[in-house]
């Protein structure tokens, strides 16, 4: 593996993140929520918003920041082995800046838009490719409920047939991994709801779609077709 093919894979998870990620700073930020940690309420509480955004999130923004510059600091002293290395901790950390930065805005208070069903390209997509909503949900519903141990339930767009698939990631594996554009994920990682749900991960993911952004969804289908 070349340097520059290292450069590039420590570069891969800014591929799909929000805006605020595309500029040239060389340190990524922790990204501030489009709502209050207590507006997802009943569906998922304040506590566990607030834990899992400054705690979790804050945490693999930390380390993917030191993964890239313990990366720049092997690749200046040509070290291609520490390079290969490191690339574990930036796959883990990155994924989970890349995966909780689509996360924020896939999610939606109700009195903002969550929960209302889509409409437009989108809608007919989801219709063509499941059958209906209702049926995509369930599909997801058991595809994140399915995950063994701790990873993200997804729905993605494969860029070159133009169809939606859905897909299991481990851990915090980005959906980039299975050659898939993320739209919407289902974090089921016990932090996301252990707190009010307990081990009642069926529960929680149930919950979630009344709080699910659709319009973010779609408009995240609409730029992958494009």
């Amino acid at each position: 593996m070349t340097s520059n093919q290292l450069r590039h894979l420590s570069k891969v998870f800014q591929t799909f993140t929000e805006k605020q990620f595309s500029s040239s700073v060389s340190k990524f930020q922790l990204p501030d929520l489009p709502y209050d940690y207590g507006e997802l309420e009943p569906y998922i509480s304040a506590e566990i918003m607030r834990l899992h955004h400054q705690k979790h999130h804050q945490t693999y923004v930390n380390n993917l920041n030191a993964a890239l510059e313990k990366i720049h600091k092997a690749e200046e002293a040509g070290n291609v082995g520490d390079m290969i290395a490191l690339q574990k901790m930036l796959k883990f950390n990155g994924g989970g800046h890349v995966n909780h930065s689509i996360l924020w805005h896939n999610l939606a208070p109700v009195n903002k838009g969550g929960g209302t069903r889509p409409d437009g390209a989108f809608l007919k997509a989801v219709k063509e490719e499941f059958g209906s909503l209702d049926a995509l949900i369930s599909s997801l519903s058991s595809t994140a409920i399915g995950v063994e141990g701790s990873g993200w339930g997804w729905l993605g767009l494969d860029p070159n047939s133009k169809k939606l698939k859905l897909e299991q990631c481990q851990n915090q594996d980005p959906l980039s991994t299975k050659n898939l554009i993320p739209l919407l994920g289902v974090d089921v990682w016990e932090h996301s709801y252990y707190l009010q749900y307990k081990n009642d991960r069926a529960s929680y993911v149930k919950n979630v779609w009344n709080v699910v952004n659709w319009k973010d969804v779609a408009s995240r289908y609409e730029k992958a077709i494009a």
